[in-house]
């Protein structure tokens, strides 16, 4: 199943404004981006060996990791690859539910989760 770039991105921007506000007041300093698949670089920086198999990344220091006397320099980054999530789907529908949960995964570890606990919450 394909979208057109537009598409794909507008599916993101939903499952951003799916979460609830008590969630999304601390996305303000976290950019969002779509891009085709990961660069060599994403999957060495992730230890990452099949690129196929990255639907997104989360590039930042989650929450649970801050000091609060010492701001980011950067906002962080969540990429989501669309070329790798659409291929694992069949029809619209389970593309924008992948797209919801690739989404939710990444904004995840912004909020501290590992694999594990993202597993256990269904955003595997």
């Amino acid at each position: 199943m394909r979208m057109s770039p537009a598409e794909f991105e507008r599916a993101v921007a939903d499952a951003v404004e799916s979460l609830p506000p008590r969630f999304k007041q601390y996305l303000d300093r976290i950019v969002i981006d779509v891009e085709a698949r990961p660069t060599p670089d994403d999957c060495r920086e992730l230890g990452v060996d099949d690129p196929s198999e990255l639907f997104g990344a989360y590039f930042g220091t989650p929450l649970t990791e801050r000091q609060l006397d010492e701001p980011p320099a950067l906002p962080d980054r969540i990429v989501i690859y669309q070329k790798n999530v659409e291929t694992v789907c069949k029809n619209r529908k389970e593309l924008v539910r992948e797209i919801a949960v690739t989404v939710l995964h990444e904004i995840g570890h912004h909020f501290g989760l590992d694999e594990d606990d993202l597993e256990t919450l269904g955003y595997d």
